[in-house]
């Protein structure tokens, strides 16, 4: 479940066109009873294992009265809380016990960065704060017998070109202040997007050399808990939201 803008303004956000043209999503508005109703079509008639919610941050009252109105419809399946973690942590509290897994960004270890580039000057300190109160509800990952996630934390870290990303610092803390056995979700997939491409740091894909570093971090560091994406697959996971049908169909599938 996508929800319209989001409380960072990333100049290279794959989202961009729901997460940064505001006005568009004035058409859009749903009321919580009737996103209710479509997270029960989820479950229910789709046979989703899980209920992601994207960018929900500036959502956290509508998304409680919603899930309020789902139990009783018959919600049982986990909900995801999927964030840049530029979160509050007192919006945070009001989610325990209702998100079972948290999806979390650990995005920048610099905060001139983060104001430069994602016009969030006080990221690291907020996401520090909020992966650790995220990780106080619900622990490391746990997965049913079939291998579904049903608890726990993921932080992902998304590979930024010419080290923007800070991954040796934002990899060590999290390993050194959190815990060396949260499950952590590298990906490679940046693609200079929105206005990425006249930025010259921002304007092209990561190197194999700077894929190697992250990764490398991993065993140093004790990190053995989650998932690395391959690189090259930046082109699959570019969603498009004006096209008829699903975002997230790839190139190759759509030529096909």
């Amino acid at each position: 479940m996508f929800f319209g803008n989001c409380n960072m303004r990333c100049v290279y956000c794959q989202n961009y066109q729901i997460s940064q043209n505001w006005k568009k999503q004035q058409s859009k508005q749903i009321d919580c009873h009737a996103l209710a109703e479509r997270i029960l079509c989820l479950q229910d008639e789709l046979g989703c294992h899980n209920i992601n919610f994207v960018s929900p941050s500036h959502f956290v009252p509508q998304l409680v009265r919603t899930v309020l109105e789902a139990v009783p419809m018959g919600l049982r399946v986990p909900l995801v809380y999927n964030t840049s973690s530029y979160d509050s942590v007192a919006s945070l509290r009001e989610l325990d016990g209702i998100i079972s897994i948290y999806l979390a960004d650990l995005r920048y270890a610099s905060d001139d960065l983060a104001k430069k580039f994602s016009h969030a000057p006080d990221y690291v300190e907020r996401a520090h704060q909020a992966i650790k109160e995220m990780y106080r509800q619900v622990g490391d990952l746990t997965v049913d017998e079939f291998g579904l996630a049903q608890q726990g934390l993921i932080v992902r870290h998304l590979i930024l070109p010419n080290g923007l990303a800070g991954s040796d610092e934002s990899l060590t803390w999290l390993a050194r202040e959190l815990s060396s056995t949260v499950t952590v979700s590298i990906m490679s997939q940046y693609i200079p997007l929105h206005r990425a491409q006249q930025i010259p740091l921002l304007s092209r894909t990561i190197s194999a050399a700077e894929y190697e570093m992250v990764l490398q971090l991993l065993p140093d560091l004790g990190i053995e808990n989650g998932w690395i994406q391959e690189i090259g697959a930046s082109e699959d996971y570019v969603p498009d939201f004006e096209r008829k049908g699903h975002p997230f169909v790839s190139t190759t599938k759509r030529q096909k």
